[in-house]
């Protein structure tokens, strides 16, 4: 299946999707999708290949098959635009990578790839294994309970401020970036699905919040460039780049852009690593087998020396864990897209001007993809297996040219850091530990409180 702009003479496809059941008056869909999100949307397939929602006034087009949602990602027909974007652009602004659309986002990533190149990671590779070492170090210290879901954002801002934003000053500021994301991304959803308005504005407590952390993260970055300005260095860095970046003119990018740009860099990528992480610690918690396969293969490659990042493409079984996790909890779990022309779906007609919603988390599921959807299973990402995936049912860095250009980046901390702390300690839930699902702009545990056992 693709999709194809539609000509004004081609009357083919004029059919409507089908709606969704369960919507309400004034919320429409909305309330499932707050009430339960990830049930809600892993049915709709079970409706159509393409399903209408309700959310408040608006109408939103469900995108359900693998086919489909690839083609949307691909063609220039959608850009990046709808309900999830609108709730984050009082957060990521207008002129960043993540949000920009057209010729300012070619330029954009040309500015940013160089960083992300298969030929750079290596340098970062000392800074993402000393933090995962620290990170041993830490709970060897701590003794007692750990609270994963600040230790995991802390590893993850380190990680990218360090090895994209480098600077001292970066230490203290770790720890408000983290406090500010976990606000804001929990806050954003809610926009997103009930589209109240000015209501938000009102000043009750949890609003209140919000905007505190969202004030609070974009002095942050402010101090940030005006650090590093004031150092008078120039390491070869992302934000070194993004300080001598010229437009399409050749003069040098506008103040605001730099600001979206570092906000772009820093916390989307961070708290996406962050979930990540959070995932995966609570994989090897209720699965214990997989901690033990992965120290018997680190202790194969690496033997009785610390893991080092090339050691990366060796640890096969540690990698296809990290796969499987973003398969089964990916912090992506939901993108939305505009149409920008009358386009033809899966047979039915989109309007110029729709939005439409898809769900990594209910593609990556879906049991007409995979045999034992529910069950994880690293082994599905051997090469004998992998190729009987579908297509485009596997794609949590997302595909064409709105891809994560980071994609590698994080590929190898992930493994790294799995490997790591999986050869240093079992895991066991404390009894305070809530491991359902945190609904917000991202997917993680609500809360993992861990011991960390020593092997």
């Amino acid at each position: 299946m693709t999709v194809e702009s539609v000509r004004p003479e081609d009357t083919t496809a004029t059919a409507e999707p089908p709606v969704a059941g369960g919507a309400v008056p004034l919320l429409g869909h909305g309330w499932r999708l707050v009430r339960d999100p990830l049930a809600f949307l892993s049915q709709l397939r079970d409706h159509g290949d393409v399903v209408r929602l309700k959310l408040g006034p608006k109408t939103v087009y469900a995108v359900t098959t693998p086919a489909l949602t690839g083609a949307v990602a691909l063609s220039p027909d959608y850009i990046i635009a709808g309900p999830l974007w609108e709730s984050l652009e009082s957060l990521l602004g207008k002129e960043g990578v993540a949000t920009a659309n057209g010729t300012l986002h070619r330029r954009q990533r040309r500015t940013i790839q160089p960083a992300f190149r298969l030929d750079a990671i290596p340098a970062y590779g000392p800074i993402m294994a000393e933090e995962a070492y620290e990170l041993v170090e830490r709970w060897r210290d701590a003794g007692g309970v750990l609270d994963i879901t600040y230790e995991s954002f802390r590893a993850a801002v380190r990680v990218a401020a360090r090895c994209l934003m480098r600077g001292g000053y970066m230490d203290a500021h770790a720890d408000r970036i983290c406090a500010d994301l976990t606000t804001l991304f929990a806050g954003m959803y809610q926009r997103m699905v009930v589209p109240l308005g000015p209501l938000y504005k009102v000043p009750l407590p949890a609003n209140r919040e919000f905007n505190r952390a969202l004030a609070d993260l974009h002095v942050l970055v402010d101090e940030i460039v005006a650090d590093r300005r004031a150092s008078g260095q120039k390491p070869d860095d992302l934000l070194t780049a993004l300080l001598e970046a010229k437009d399409d003119n050749g003069d040098p990018i506008g103040e605001q852009e730099i600001h979206d740009q570092v906000i772009a860099i820093l916390t989307p990528g961070a708290e996406t690593v962050g979930s990540t992480v959070m995932s995966l610690l609570l994989v090897l918690t209720e699965h214990p087998e997989l901690g033990d396969k992965i120290r018997d293969e680190v202790k194969s490659v690496v033997g009785d020396r610390r893991v080092a990042f090339d050691d990366v493409r060796r640890l096969t079984y540690t990698a296809n864990v990290v796969t499987e996790t973003l398969r089964l909890y990916p912090a992506v779990w939901i993108l939305t897209r505009r149409a920008v022309a009358d386009t033809e779906l899966g047979g039915y007609r989109i309007p110029k001007g729709a939005d439409l919603i898809y769900s990594p988390y209910a593609i990556q599921r879906d049991r007409r993809s995979y045999e034992r959807n529910e069950d994880f299973d690293p082994d599905r990402w051997l090469p004998e297996r992998s190729k009987d995936v579908p297509k485009y049912a596997m794609s949590p860095f997302s595909v064409g040219n709105r891809k994560c250009p980071s994609d590698h980046f994080s590929m190898a901390e992930l493994t790294l850091i799995t490997a790591v702390v999986a050869h240093a300690y079992r895991f066991e839930q404390a009894s305070d530990s809530d491991p359902r699902p945190r609904i917000g702009i991202t997917l993680r545990p609500r809360r993992l409180m861990l011991r960390a056992r020593p092997r």
